[in-house]
């Protein structure tokens, strides 16, 4: 059944279609829209998609899969350019657990229909090999703890191969290192923004800013802000000072990262 989207159901930004080259798509073009081509290509080989929406600003070019588990937000796909490709991402909980790209519609299907029935990643995988997985997206199903610890690992990863070329890799490799030793900040997600080093209580994005975060300035100092950007707690002339100033401007009951957005914490 192809269902429209109302306003509220709109792709998101990052599910945004691209400008596409209609000749690519005769399939999409016979069926006279991007959800009927996937219907028919689907009901051809035995697979159920349920219902497949369409965003009714251009129905060549967009089409979205509804999801049977709660946390799995709609897949939109998305058209190559300029070449053949049917584009896609899977999202939950403001994580990005899929990706892949390929030429063929049914495979595409395949994916999708593994996507909306509740597969792990591993069988999402199995069932289509050219779907990509991430050791992150991996550890964000075993759950936030085990997010947080392997977003931890692979950043401490990259800061350490950066840090002999680049100053300020160096410097944030040196407040991330301390931080990952001062309890509670193990257990909060760490990101990395313009070479800022944050904080939250979250593993989705939009992340929380709900903790300070250490700015590098020049001549080796920090500034140590939050929970607002504008909000300076004060600054310091070492990474060890900065960090004891995230720790102690803390808010109540810091505890673990949990699963979710910043939005979702709101609605709580």
């Amino acid at each position: 059944m192809i269902t429209p989207v109302t306003s509220n159901e709109t792709p998101p930004a990052r599910h945004e279609p691209l400008p596409a080259d209609a000749s690519l798509y005769p399939d999409l073009a016979l069926a006279g829209s991007f959800a009927g081509a996937l219907e028919a290509v689907a009901a051809e080989i035995g697979l159920s998609l349920g219902r497949v929406l369409v965003h009714g600003s251009d129905p060549l070019r967009s089409a979205g899969i509804e999801s049977t588990v709660a946390d799995r937000e709609v897949c939109w796909i998305s058209l190559g350019s300029e070449e053949r490709w049917f584009i896609f991402s899977g999202w939950s909980m403001g994580v990005q657990l899929v990706s892949g790209a390929t030429q063929d519609l049914g495979e595409m299907a395949r994916a999708l229909e593994a996507w909306r029935n509740g597969l792990r990643l591993k069988e999402i995988r199995e069932v289509s090999p050219f779907v990509e997985v991430t050791e992150l997206a991996q550890a964000h199903e075993n759950g936030p703890a085990e997010a947080v610890a392997v977003q931890w690992r692979l950043l401490l990863e990259d800061l350490r191969q950066e840090s002999d070329r680049l100053e300020l890799a160096h410097r944030t490799l040196k407040v991330a290192e301390l931080a990952h030793a001062e309890p509670p900040l193990p257990q909060l997600l760490p990101f990395t923004s313009h070479w800022s080093r944050h904080f939250t209580t979250c593993t989705g994005f939009p992340y929380s800013w709900d903790v300070p975060f250490i700015d590098p300035l020049s001549g080796g100092r920090y500034r140590v802000c939050g929970p607002s950007q504008g909000t300076v707690i004060g600054e310091a002339d070492t990474a060890e000072h900065a960090v004891a100033l995230v720790v102690g401007g803390l808010p109540a009951n810091c505890g673990p990262a949990v699963a979710g957005t910043a939005n979702d914490q709101q609605l709580s």
